[in-house]
């Protein structure tokens, strides 16, 4: 049962949708100019836990599929047997074989470069068991190690999986942000991503809804707007 109010949250998207398309909100009466921007601003959700003794408490991590996707303009590449390189040429997504990583010999440098230039990697299923040898550490300690990609998987499918997964992960500080939506999204798009984030992060808790201190929702240049209390 989701304990966020709707008439907040319908207020805040309307606020943020309002000062990305450059007009004026007021914000804890206080009025933010809007503006514009020439990109397609991200929203996320930032969720500070209380309750919670990061150290002793039992760390959780989860990841959940929102049904429209938060950041389409994701970078993929795929580390690919023959069939997928050509899989993805036909569908203009970047692509490496084998004798390309090779190519790379190990070299940190090059590994971290290529790990930056992408947000997320899919990989052949005989290829990712390759993958530590070929490359090193470098993709793991990125947070990018490569999810798999079955012989049987519709690639853009996968790729729109990929893009639409958010993930909690509890690390030592108590403040969690993620993507949830962007400003182009239809409002009840956006409303419907956030509800479930929300509401799936509640269920990794051990004392659900009493383990959440405040949450805000924010636009990339946007102020953030408190939608629970």
């Amino acid at each position: 049962m989701s304990k966020l109010s709707s008439e907040l949250l319908d207020k805040a998207v309307d606020d943020i949708l309002a000062f990305s398309a450059g007009q004026d909100i007021t914000v804890n009466g206080e009025t933010k100019n809007g503006k514009k921007r020439n990109f397609t601003e991200t929203i996320e959700a930032q969720i500070t836990l209380k309750n919670y003794d990061p150290v002793r408490d039992k760390r959780f991590s989860g990841t959940f599929k929102l049904p429209t996707v938060p950041r389409p303009k994701m970078k993929c590449c795929v580390l690919g047997n023959a069939a997928h390189c050509e899989q993805a040429d036909r569908i203009g997504v970047d692509h490496m074989s084998v004798e390309d990583l090779k190519k790379l010999n190990k070299n940190k440098k090059l590994v971290k470069k290529l790990a930056k230039r992408y947000d997320f990697f899919l990989a052949s299923d005989n290829m990712i068991k390759q993958i530590p040898r070929l490359l090193g550490p470098g993709l793991t300690k990125a947070g990018k190690f490569p999810t798999l990609l079955a012989s049987g998987d519709d690639m853009q499918e996968k790729i729109d999986e990929v893009k639409s997964t958010i993930k909690f992960q509890m690390k030592k500080v108590m403040c969690l942000n993620v993507a949830v939506a962007n400003v182009e999204m239809d409002k009840q798009h956006i409303i419907v991503n956030t509800q479930l984030a929300a509401n799936f992060l509640v269920s990794l808790l051990k004392k659900q809804w009493q383990n959440i201190g405040v949450i805000y929702i924010k636009s990339t240049m946007g102020p953030a707007i408190q939608i629970y209390f």
